[in-house]
């Protein structure tokens, strides 16, 4: 690591001669390959873009320049290189580095982006902001790792084309996003690469150019040949669709090849308006993996440095997307108009165990979850029941899909939000805790939470039983508590019901209501509080709209306080749904909501975030303890 010991930020990397800099790369790739060995992470787009990054910061004046990183994944190198490798063992550990990119973390992470597609939007406003205040520096979008599946790049590129700003878009194609690209877009792509056309034309402005460097002009005149070659290319090439939106097309570029990508930015620099540079990747470049699944090369947990296979670990209970994708699998033998689609994510999702057993029946649409909504929408008028499995706070992108196409046309669209709640080192970016403020807004809508695999299952035949609307499961990035039993020994759930898990024995003044898998550690609370003499009350709320009127109004009659918890925020959550509901019908019994307060947080283990906000069997014993000093709710 001799190199890689004299780089504190880019300036150093600008310093280095221009044949030290593949060395220099190599260094990198070792270097996150052996920390995310430790740390677990996004290693497939990182190792990818190696090569693109030293040339980034040998080629541009990071951070005068603005460089702006699509899809955090791939700036691990980036992190490395400006500044941040002796942190890097730090890396989605608690008060360490983020898994993504912070403008709180460094002055040269210029956005941050832990959603794709979102670069080269940024770059426009920030392009914009340059030009207002007159000022003087480059605006570079490195977008990729499967951005353009995504429809917000292409307004963007529209703007962009529209306004001809002077930002430069870096296209790093390596065919991936978590799974393998799909659609027009991917093929059209591969179609540069693969063009005939393409290749001859280079190869003879090639011969142009080495003539020309013999002619009288010399270097100059060689500078207008290569951009020659670069205007009569794209005259014949598929990279006219980039000419075509106001972009000019420079490429395709090997990814890999650091001396072709500098002499490209250094002809492109020179230029003005909206450019696009095209570099070929490969995802995943230099790891040890020996299995061919390329998404494995996405995000990996702990594992061998040198053979890349995961390191050994107790395998316990399964977990909740294992559950989930199982179950739908045998649910699709019983229920034929029953479809799956994803948004880029098979395995994130579980759904590729469906995809492997109905791949006829099963859709990923890459990353477009408006799309995915509506998709499914037009496919539910048609009688087809289409189960949408996406993360919560991916389903936040498609908000005004579900109201707009689903809601309000009451197409029966199943949706599946994994992920939700705490979500552990993907940090802030990632957290699914708004989904139950969200989807209690829409109507006709049913929003639920089982607490358990054998619940999840019986929530989905509940659903697949129903013609009158969409449905909504929620269940968190973890092991699910149990195994689960075949979907063909689960009967559906009753629509609309909650299930009493605890009653009180005694004196029942307080009654825990708790959402999905918050109702483990209520029932832990409750044995605790037991133990000093206070019996509560434990109910799974598993319907969180509509509730179980009936049960509720037991609850009312019987109990002076209700505590409800939920593995999401406060605001406008569940609990002051409730809330509001009680105090217009009985105000006399108080109701105070428990679940995660209105902040942000950061990157950590899930049940380190869970214990933070209280949402363990301690914590939320803890609390009722106090709420009942306040009450004067006195022991049995």
């Amino acid at each position: 690591m001799a190199l890689l010991e004299l780089i504190r930020g880019p300036e150093d990397v600008r310093r280095l001669a221009r044949d030290q800099l593949q060395p220099l790369a190599d260094e990198v790739r070792r270097r996150l390959i052996d920390v995310v060995s430790q740390t677990g992470g996004h290693i497939g787009a990182g190792l990818g873009v190696v090569e693109l990054t030293v040339a980034l910061c040998y080629s541009f004046e990071s951070p005068r320049d603005r460089i702006v990183w699509d899809v955090g994944h791939q700036a691990y190198p980036w992190k490395i290189l400006t500044g941040r490798n002796d942190r890097l063992p730090t890396l989605r550990q608690p008060g360490g580095l983020s898994g993504f990119l912070r403008r709180s973390e460094s002055e040269h992470d210029q956005f941050g982006a832990g959603h794709a597609g979102t670069g080269l939007s940024a770059a426009c406003g920030i392009a914009a902001a340059r030009d207002l205040r007159r000022e003087h520096f480059k605006v570079v979008a490195v977008v990729g790792d499967g951005a353009l599946t995504c429809g917000l790049p292409y307004e963007a590129m529209n703007n962009l084309g529209h306004s001809g700003r002077d930002v430069i878009m870096v296209l790093n194609d390596n065919g991936m996003s978590i799974a393998p690209n799909v659609g027009a877009i991917n093929r059209y792509l591969g179609s540069i690469i693969a063009s005939p056309i393409t290749v001859r034309i280079r190869e003879f402005v090639k011969v142009m150019i080495e003539k020309a460097s013999h002619l009288v002009g010399g270097p100059k005149l060689v500078d207008f040949a290569k951009t020659l070659e670069e205007s009569i290319k794209n005259l014949w090439s598929p990279g006219m669709l980039f000419e075509e939106l106001g972009f000019r097309y420079f490429g395709p570029i090997d990814g890999h090849n650091i001396a072709q990508m500098v002499q490209t930015f250094d002809i492109v620099k020179t230029l003005k308006g909206p450019r696009v540079v095209h570099v070929i990747t490969e995802k995943g470049k230099g790891f040890p993996l020996p299995e061919p699944d390329l998404e494995k090369y996405h995000a990996r947990a702990p594992y061998d440095p040198v053979t890349g296979k995961l390191k050994p670990v107790n395998p316990g209970l399964p977990q909740w997307t294992r559950v989930f994708g199982e179950a739908i699998t045998q649910l699709a033998a019983e229920y034929p108009p029953l479809v799956a689609i994803t948004a880029a994510m098979p395995s994130g999702t579980g759904t590729h165990i469906f995809q492997k057993k109905w791949p006829e029946r099963f859709f990923d649409v890459g990353i477009a979850e408006a799309h995915a909504t509506t998709f499914a929408a037009g496919l539910a008028t048609q009688g087809v029941r289409p189960v949408v499995a996406i993360y919560s706070t991916f389903l936040q992108r498609a908000y005004d899909s579900i109201i707009h196409d689903v809601a309000i046309q009451r197409l029966p669209v199943i949706f599946c939000l994994d992920r939700a709640g705490m979500v552990g080192e993907d940090g802030q970016t990632h957290m699914g805790l708004y989904d139950i403020p969200y989807l209690l807004a829409v109507p006709h809508l049913t929003v639920t939470a089982p607490k358990d695999g054998a619940e999840l299952i019986g929530l989905l035949r509940c659903a697949l039983e129903r013609d009158d609307g969409p449905f909504s499961l929620r269940y968190p990035r973890d092991k699910a508590p149990g195994e689960a039993p075949p979907a063909a020994e689960v009967a559906a759930i009753p629509y609309g019901s909650w299930e009493v898990l605890r009653a009180g024995k005694a004196k029942r003044d307080c009654a825990l209501l708790a959402v999905g898998v918050m109702c483990q550690p209520a029932l832990e609370a409750a044995e605790a509080l037991a133990a000093d003499g206070l019996d509560v009350t434990v109910v799974n709320c598993r319907f969180l709209k509509p509730i179980d009127r009936a049960t509720l109004e037991g609850l009312v009659r019987d109990h002076r306080l209700l505590v409800t918890i939920e593995d999401g925020t406060v605001v406008n959550g569940f609990g002051a749904s409730l809330a509001a509901l009680v105090q217009s019908t009985a105000p006399e019994v108080r109701v105070v909501p428990l679940g995660v307060p209105d902040r942000t947080y950061e990157h950590a283990p899930r049940a380190q975030q869970l214990a933070e906000v209280g949402l363990t069997g301690p914590g939320i014993a803890a609390r009722v303890r106090a709420l009942a000093s306040e009450e004067s709710l006195a022991p049995s």
